[in-house]
């Protein structure tokens, strides 16, 4: 009888001691996004210095509205300022990915077309600084100093492709399809596809092959090309390798990976000797950081390096 009380008493301080730990983590994930509510965009925090930005718009296949573009531009400009992120995963809620521009429900989109009483010369001012806006809605993603990888089911259409281009590294899962579909509706895309598709690829006739003919490319077809470097089985599958691979790279110095991204930028849109120069200037402040100390002594230990928040 004594024993068995010594077990259920045990086994009841097992389960208040799990529970605990649940409730922690819950309320840390809690804290770790706060400050983080958007319409369009469900943010959560699956690992210690690892976020997941979900775009949250599943009944309309995470179409691209008004609000997006504001909640997008607003998500990623407070990442690159978090200490408490330092890889971000970017992937879709639903059925599929995304669907691109949301025709219906875009305001900025259908203010831009409008016909009104102003001259040619005055709506092009207008529309131009609507582009730029909508381009760096965007951009903060690749300017970002956080590495963003891309966790892509299903369809990738149109502003889809623009944006995961911005990104560092793109996974996607065997069903995973992609289109350039600007043509479809009467335009270049506009958004960074025609910008870095090409960079990414590195085949200018394919490239202007599915820019021109707006057809869909596959999983296959894409990791082939070089777009994406993985093909996952399934959604779930996809998810844990793209934090797998994000809380691999957390556990790095974050002034290295930053450097690393921040670097690899600039060097693709500079000459050699121009993106030398650039890493020198970057890495003569740099090399004095205390993560170059700390890294060093745990590999002659054989002791795992922990570095402290930016």
């Amino acid at each position: 009888m004594a024993l068995k009380k010594r077990t259920m008493r045990k086994r009841s301080q097992r389960m208040a001691y799990i529970l605990l730990k649940e409730l922690k983590a819950k309320a840390k994930a809690m804290t770790s996004t706060t400050g983080y509510e958007f319409e369009t965009l469900k943010i959560t925090s699956p690992k210690q210095f690892i976020k997941n930005v979900e775009l949250n718009r599943p009944d309309k296949r995470n179409a691209m509205n008004t609000t997006f573009w504001k909640d997008i531009y607003n998500c990623f400009t407070k990442l690159s300022d978090d200490p408490d992120c330092r890889v971000i995963v970017l992937s879709g809620a639903g059925k599929m990915f995304t669907a691109g521009l949301d025709l219906y429900e875009n305001e900025i989109f259908k203010s831009l077309l409008s016909s009104d009483s102003q001259d040619s010369s005055r709506k092009s001012f207008k529309i131009l600084k609507g582009i730029q806006e909508l381009q760096e809605s965007f951009n903060v993603i690749e300017k970002c100093p956080k590495p963003v990888i891309a966790a892509v089911h299903n369809g990738c259409i149109g502003g889809g492709i623009d944006m995961i281009a911005c990104c560092d590294m793109r996974y996607c899962t065997q069903d995973a399809w992609f289109q350039i579909k600007e043509v479809d509706i009467g335009l270049a895309a506009d958004l960074g596809t025609l910008q870095r598709f090409p960079k990414i690829i590195g085949n200018d006739s394919l490239y202007r092959e599915l820019a021109y003919t707006g057809r869909k490319f596959d999983a296959e077809e894409a990791k082939s090309i070089g777009f994406v470097s993985r093909i996952l089985p399934d959604k779930n599958t996809l998810l844990e390798a793209a934090i797998l691979i994000a809380e691999q790279i957390a556990s790095k110095s974050p002034v290295a990976v930053q450097g690393i991204k921040v670097n690899s930028v600039y060097s693709r849109d500079h000459g050699v000797y121009q993106g030398l120069e650039y890493m020198a200037t970057w890495n003569s402040t740099m090399l004095q950081s205390e993560d170059v100390g700390k890294a060093v002594s745990a590999a002659i230990q054989k002791e795992t390096p922990v570095f402290s928040k930016l």
